[in-house]
């Protein structure tokens, strides 16, 4: 199950998923779960956490039970998301060592509507991060 190859906890931006053992590049680490929403409904939503599907629907991630929206922003990620099925994964992208924080780049909508007004914390963006 995805869910032991990983942990929450504590990252230097907050709350971040940590991979428990060594991650082969390609693999499926983790799900993005939540309740479906219809795309039209999202401005009602309001949410940090809505990954959008396909044209027509939105995940809405909040859920504390979705561990994977613990996966934080990075420039110079070392995951990626896929969406398969009806599902959305996040993947592998090379190696990942245990220890190592799991991340993934937003895209360009969330990272100029919520990142960049803030400024980026990644470890690429920002030598303290």
């Amino acid at each position: 199950m995805a869910s032991e190859m990983v942990i929450v906890k504590r990252s230097k931006i907050g709350l971040g998923l940590f991979a428990t053992t060594d991650i082969p590049k390609g693999s499926r680490i983790i799900q993005y779960t939540g309740t479906r929403i219809l795309k039209n409904d999202t401005a009602k939503h309001k949410g940090r956490y809505l990954f959008t599907l396909n044209d027509k629907w939105t995940i809405d991630g909040k859920s504390r039970t979705n561990l994977a929206r613990y996966v934080n922003h990075s420039c110079r990620p070392n995951a990626e998301t896929i969406t398969t099925m009806s599902k959305i994964w996040v993947v592998a992208k090379r190696k990942i060592k245990a220890g190592e924080e799991i991340t993934y780049n937003y895209g360009k909508e969330y990272f100029n509507q919520f990142i960049k007004p803030i400024g980026c914390k990644c470890v690429k963006c920002n030598s303290t991060a």
